[in-house]
C-alpha cells in the first residue's frame, strides 16, 4: 500500500502543491518549520479521526486565507487504486469523498492503513494512560477498521450516561440503553485491544532486529473489566451510586492502561532511559507493519516525524534496513538530509522550503555529493 499522489490546496502552509511518489523510505528534509511535518500531517488525515496533531478543522486551514482546505490522494494497494478526497470550508463540517463519493469517516479505516510516530511520543511511557490508550487505539484500528465505529459509539453512549449522573438521575429507564450500547462496544474495544498486542507482540518475538522488545499488556489498575455483555451491564448498574458522586463512569475501557516491559532487562518501560523508551517504541511501530503486512499481504503507511535525529548511526542504519525489508512507503522528515543518507538511491528525497511563510516542496536526485553538500 502506498500513496502515488497527494495534493494539499490551502492545508497549514500550503497553498498548492502536489506531490508524486512511489513506494519505498520517503526522505523529507529541510529547516525548522518550513512545512514537512504538515505534509505528513496530511496523510494521516487519510484515516479517521483528527490527524496526528489531533488539530481542529479550522487550524489545520492556511493563514491569513482561512477558506477552508483540500486534500487529495491516489492510494495503490496491490492492483487496485483509490481517490480520497477530504475537505473542510468554514460554511461546512469536514467531507469525505471516495472515488468520487461520499463517505463516512471511520469509512477510510479499511480503505486506508497507516502508522504513525512522532516526537510527543518520547513520554508516553511516563505521562497519563489517556495517551497511551490513544496511541493503541491507533495501532488497534490499523488491524480493525471498525474499531473507530466501536469507540464513536462507545463514546458517544457514556457522555450521556455521565450527563445523567452529573444531574443525580436516578430512573434506570434513563440508563438501560445506554448501558447496553456501553457494554457492547466497550467490550468489542477491549477485545480489539488485547487481539492487537497479541498480535505486536508475536511479530517482535518472530523478528531480528537492533530495537528492544517491549511486552505488551493492557491493565485496568484496580478497575475490574467484564468479559461478558450480561455482567457489564450488571456492573455498570450496580457501580451507579458511586458514579452518581464521582460524576463520571468509572468502569469500562476508557480505564484501561497499556503497560510495557523491556524484555531483555525486565524492566519497566516507564523505568528505562529515554534512548530506550525511543527505541522500544520504534520497536512497537516496525512490528505493527510486519503484522500488518504477514495478515493484509502488504505494510501500512508510516508517518515517522524526527525519527532519525536521536538516532546513532547503527540503529538509524538498521531502522531504514527494516523500513526497506518491509517494502513499506515510509515518509520520514529531518532538518539534514545526511541523515538520510544511509537510504542511498532506494529512497525518494524531498526539499522543503519556506517561501516567506508558503512551503513548497521539490524531488532533489539521490548522490553523494547532493546529500553531503
Amino acid at each position: 500500500m502506498h500513496i502515488h499522489r497527494l495534493t494539499l490546496s490551502h492545508f497549514r502552509s500550503y497553498k498548492h502543491t502536489q506531490v508524486q511518489a512511489r513506494n519505498g523510505p520517503i526522505a523529507l528534509f529541510g529547516s525548522n518549520g518550513a512545512g514537512k511535518t504538515n505534509i505528513i500531517e496530511a496523510i494521516s488525515l487519510l484515516s479517521p479521526g483528527r490527524g496526528l496533531r489531533r488539530a481542529s478543522t479550522a487550524e489545520l486551514s492556511k493563514n491569513p486565507d482561512n477558506i477552508g482546505w483540500k486534500l487529495n490522494a491516489e492510494v495503490i494497494s496491490d492492483v487496485n487504486s483509490n481517490l480520497i478526497e477530504t475537505s473542510w470550508t468554514n460554511t461546512s463540517s469536514r467531507t469525505v469523498k471516495i472515488n468520487d463519493k461520499l463517505a463516512k469517516q471511520n469509512d477510510l479505516a479499511e480503505l486506508f492503513r497507516v502508522v504513525w510516530l512522532l516526537p510527543s511520543m518520547d513520554r508516553l511511557w511516563i505521562e497519563g494512560a489517556d495517551g497511551r490508550r490513544k496511541f493503541l487505539d491507533r495501532l488497534t484500528l490499523s488491524f480493525f477498521p471498525k474499531h473507530a465505529d466501536s469507540v464513536l459509539n462507545y463514546d458517544k453512549a457514556m457522555r450521556e450516561r455521565n450527563r445523567l449522573l452529573r444531574e443525580k438521575i436516578t430512573d434506570n429507564g434513563w440508563y438501560k440503553a445506554l448501558e447496553r450500547q456501553m457494554a457492547q462496544n466497550g467490550l468489542l474495544i477491549q477485545l480489539n485491544r488485547i487481539a492487537t498486542l497479541k498480535k505486536i507482540c508475536i511479530a517482535q518475538d518472530n523478528s531480528i532486529t537492533m530495537f528492544p522488545i517491549a511486552e505488551l499488556s493492557l491493565s485496568q489498575k484496580d478497575n475490574y473489566m467484564p468479559t461478558d455483555e450480561d455482567e457489564f451491564i450488571s456492573l455498570l448498574s450496580e457501580n451507579r451510586h458511586l458514579d452518581i458522586m464521582a460524576g463520571r463512569t468509572l468502569i469500562g475501557p476508557h480505564r484501561s492502561d497499556m503497560e510495557a516491559i523491556y524484555k531483555e532487562k525486565g524492566i519497566s518501560a516507564k523505568d528505562s532511559s529515554t534512548g530506550e523508551q525511543k527505541a522500544m517504541l520504534i520497536s512497537i511501530i516496525l512490528a505493527n507493519a510486519r503484522a500488518l503486512k504477514l495478515e493484509l499481504g502488504h505494510p501500512p503507511v508510516m508517518l515517522l516525524d524526527e525519527i532519525s535525529a536521536h538516532l546513532d548511526i547503527d540503529r538509524r542504519a538498521a531502522l531504514y534496513e527494516e523500513i526497506k525489508a518491509l517494502d513499506a512507503q515510509a515518509w520520514m522528515t529531518g532538518t539534514d538530509k545526511k541523515l538520510f543518507s544511509e537510504l542511498g538511491r532506494e529512497a525518494q528525497f524531498f526539499n522543503v522550503i519556506d517561501n516567506s511563510g508558503v512551503s513548497d516542496i521539490e524531488e532533489v536526485d539521490f548522490s553523494i555529493d547532493n546529500i553531503n553538500s
